[in-house]
Parts: structure tokens; sequence; C-alpha cells
């Protein structure tokens, strides 16, 4: 990369309209990501631990100053069936949403959609109970 692209990649929203060829060793797990593999120009968290960085307020701008690493907490599915890790920031606390990339670990990002399925905030020894309680209710 000459010194003036590479210049013009710390421009604001330069990140926004071009693809990152970089790769990177990811601080979660410590392997080797590569942008191959992707399905789209824009990797921004492991596969394999679906770990990120606090770089970004809005996508592609690289403006938070945080750095901190975001953990996968949740997952969600956008109104097109496209599937999106939630991140929060162990630094600050922010939330972000990633597309989910065509590499990424299906384990995990199953494991990560059934955590609520396995931790009910209720008993599941009462759910028979519950459900006549509101069946009641509702009448």
């Amino acid at each position: 990369m000459n010194r003036e692209n590479k210049k013009l990649q710390y421009e604001k929203g330069w990140y926004k309209n071009h693809a990152c060829a970089d790769s990177f060793t990811c601080r979660g797990c410590g392997r080797l990501v590569t942008p191959e593999g992707a399905g789209s120009a824009h990797r921004n968290h492991c596969p394999y631990c679906l770990e990120s960085l606090h770089l970004d307020v809005e996508p592609g701008d690289r403006a938070s100053g945080c750095g901190g690493h975001m953990e996968p907490v949740a997952v969600w599915v956008r109104r097109n069936g496209e599937w999106a890790i939630i991140h929060r920031c162990r630094r600050c606390g922010a939330l972000s949403s990633n597309r989910v990339a065509a590499d990424d670990n299906p384990v995990l990002l199953m494991s990560i959609a059934l955590r609520p399925v396995g931790s009910p905030p209720f008993p599941l020894a009462r759910i028979e109970e519950l459900t006549e309680l509101m069946e009641e209710s509702s009448k």
C-alpha cells in the first residue's frame, strides 16, 4: 500500500466504503483471522470465538477510543432473515450488532442462541402451574 492510500484509510468513514483486506490475530482466542471466507468485504469479528474489538461508534468510522473486548452475548434475526450477533464491550458496556459471517462457528452461534432456553427466569418444574395461572388470568 503506497503512502497516500495508507493515509486515506485514517480519514473518517474510509472503512465504510472500502473492503478490509487485513488479517489480524484475535485478542480473545489468539488465532489468525483472515478476511477470506467472511462472505462480505468487512470482517469485524473472529469466526472462531466470535469476539470483536470496540473500534467503531458508527459502523466503519473507527472513532471509538475504548478499544475494549466485545464479547458475544446474544444473537437476533433481522427482518430479512439474516442472523446478527449482539456484542457487549467488557470495558464500557456498549452494545453493537454485527451480521453473522459465512464462516462463523455454527456450534458457538447456536449455544449463544439457546442460552435463554437453558436458564429460564423461572423454575421449569413450575411451568405447568405458571401456564394454568396465565390461562386463568386471561379469562
